[in-house]
């Protein structure tokens, strides 16, 4: 008889192992962190790993969807909040997910070692396309509400969604490069900086929106991470 799968119970375990490469990863580092490791940890065999992941790539796509999952759980309530205007969504949508990486510095700059690495770039555009989808229906919401505050002004809150997180990964690649840059001093401060606040410029201009109206990168998230 054909053995069946409890979804529930999957998931659970599952998460256990995302949940551990997660803690060791701060611990060892993703790249010295072996699946042996993380069987030890979980208390699991080979096969359990393998009935849940192809690969250790893939359990850095899941651990990145992790993030994600949290990051967007953590900036939900100001979406969703009608009291809230459109300008100041955007604003603290960005800058939540700041706060949020800011708050776990010692993971994202793990994360950053890896990122790219020739060995990942392909669980890297996987996860590029699943954050653009889950991304962009949230600032399309925003987008229309911007229109409808008479803020913004874009033919389409879809399309110009598309465009924006377009922009956004730009935007990460960019700062991960400033980052590291600034790590190894061969830029100042105000060159970060300056680089930064004109892709808030280049938001406001595809938005329609007022110069200097929308800020998306503040002064606390710049020191933290350039400072």
């Amino acid at each position: 008889m054909p053995r069946t799968l409890n979804p529930a119970l999957h998931v659970v375990k599952r998460d256990a192992f995302v949940d551990a490469a997660l803690r060791l990863m701060q611990v060892q580092g993703f790249q010295q962190m072996s699946i042996q490791d993380l069987l030890d940890d979980v208390g699991a065999s080979r096969g359990a790993f393998y009935h849940y992941f192809d690969s250790k790539q893939e359990l850095l796509g899941a651990m990145v969807d992790r993030i994600a999952d949290q990051a967007l759980a953590a900036v939900k309530p100001v979406v969703d909040d009608a009291g809230v205007p459109a300008v100041a969504k955007f604003e603290r949508f960005f800058g939540g997910i700041a706060q949020y990486k800011s708050a776990r510095k010692a993971l994202m700059l793990e994360f950053i070692k890896i990122w790219r690495s020739d060995d990942n770039l392909i669980v890297r555009e996987k996860v590029r396309h699943t954050v653009v989808d889950r991304v962009a229906p949230i600032l399309a919401k925003i987008i229309r509400q911007g229109i409808a505050e008479k803020v913004f002004s874009v033919d389409s809150p879809e399309e110009t969604a598309t465009i924006l997180m377009t922009l956004l990964t730009g935007f990460q690649d960019g700062a991960t490069d400033l980052f590291l840059a600034r790590q190894a001093n061969t830029i100042s401060y105000a060159q970060a900086e300056r680089t930064l606040r004109s892709f808030a410029r280049a938001f406001e201009r595809i938005l329609g929106a007022p110069a200097e109206s929308i800020g998306i990168v503040d002064e606390k998230t710049l020191r933290e991470w350039f400072g």
